[in-house]
């Protein structure tokens, strides 16, 4: 399976991810929004419970299987962009000390093995209804995200905080890069 054009963008809540994917977008690349949004959202428009924090497991199962339908709708051949990969899920679920499912790991390698990191940036970060962490968890969950990845074999690049613009432009020139 060809798994080199799909580069995930991970970071913790907060770090400015969503507002590089829309940038990139507008460049004309394909890419995915953030799964865990989406069903944060609807569980909240259906008073549901399937939310991070309060059914874990629940929400980590849906959120696989959208992000699984997500890899399969990447069926370009140019640079396609995920907010959050499934080794995210990985990470989130360690977090809550629950046992990760099989299935999530042998899944996690259909992404390129070069992710982008948005570290921890008090300046830009903000809570929300689907964002309730505080800047601390913010922190820790970058640490997560960081170990799983690198623990799955992944090379995690570090996003500068500099603007949007600047931060597609980081992108662009480290695969432009990675051609030559």
């Amino acid at each position: 399976m060809e798994v080199k054009n799909r580069y995930i963008i991970t970071g913790g809540p907060g770090s400015g991810k969503s507002s590089l994917l829309n940038a990139l977008i507008n460049k004309e690349y394909k890419g995915f929004e953030e799964i865990s949004r989406i069903v944060i959202r609807e569980q909240h428009e259906i008073n549901g419970d399937k939310l991070p924090w309060k059914n874990l497991a629940a929400f980590a199962e849906i959120c696989f299987e959208r992000m699984s339908k997500q890899l399969r709708d990447c069926n370009s051949t140019n640079y396609c962009f995920y907010d959050r990969g499934i080794p995210d899920i990985i990470a989130y679920v360690r977090r809550g000390s629950l046992k990760v499912p099989e299935k999530y790991y042998e899944k996690s390698n259909q992404y390129n093995p070069i992710v982008f990191i948005a570290p921890p940036w008090q300046e830009i970060f903000i809570n929300d209804a689907e964002r309730p962490e505080s800047f601390d968890d913010s922190m820790e969950i970058y640490q997560f995200l960081k170990e799983t990845y690198n623990e799955l074999g992944f090379q995690t690049i570090e996003l500068p905080k500099v603007s949007i613009k600047e931060r597609v432009k980081f992108i662009e020139n480290y695969l432009s890069a990675c051609k030559d």
